[in-house]
C-alpha cells in the first residue's frame, strides 16, 4: 500500500510544479504582450511622425524635379548639364 501512495504523492506534486509553470508562463506571455503592443504603438507614432515630416520635403523635391523638368526641356542638345552650367 505504501508504493502506490508514494506514487500518487509523486505524481501530484509533478502536475503542481507544472500547474506553478504554467501559471508563470501565462503571466510572462501577458507581459511580453503588453510590450509588443505599447511597441507598436510608439512604431505607429514614428511613423505618423515621419509621413507628417516628410511631406513638405516630397512637395519640395517634386518642385525640383519640375525645375528640372523645364531646366532640361531645352534638349539634350542645349550643351548645358542638370544644374545648369556647361558639361
Amino acid at each position: 500500500m505504501f508504493w502506490p501512495m508514494f506514487q500518487l504523492t509523486l505524481a501530484f506534486c509533478g502536475v503542481a510544479v507544472l500547474a506553478v509553470l504554467a501559471v508563470r508562463v501565462g503571466i510572462e506571455v501577458r507581459r511580453f504582450a503588453r510590450a509588443v503592443g505599447d511597441s507598436a504603438e510608439r512604431i505607429s507614432r514614428a511613423v505618423d511622425e515621419l509621413e507628417r515630416s516628410a511631406a513638405p520635403l516630397a512637395a519640395r523635391g517634386g518642385a525640383a524635379g519640375r525645375m528640372y523638368v523645364m531646366n532640361s526641356a531645352d534638349g539634350p542638345d542645349s550643351g548645358t548639364g542638370p544644374d545648369g552650367r556647361g558639361e
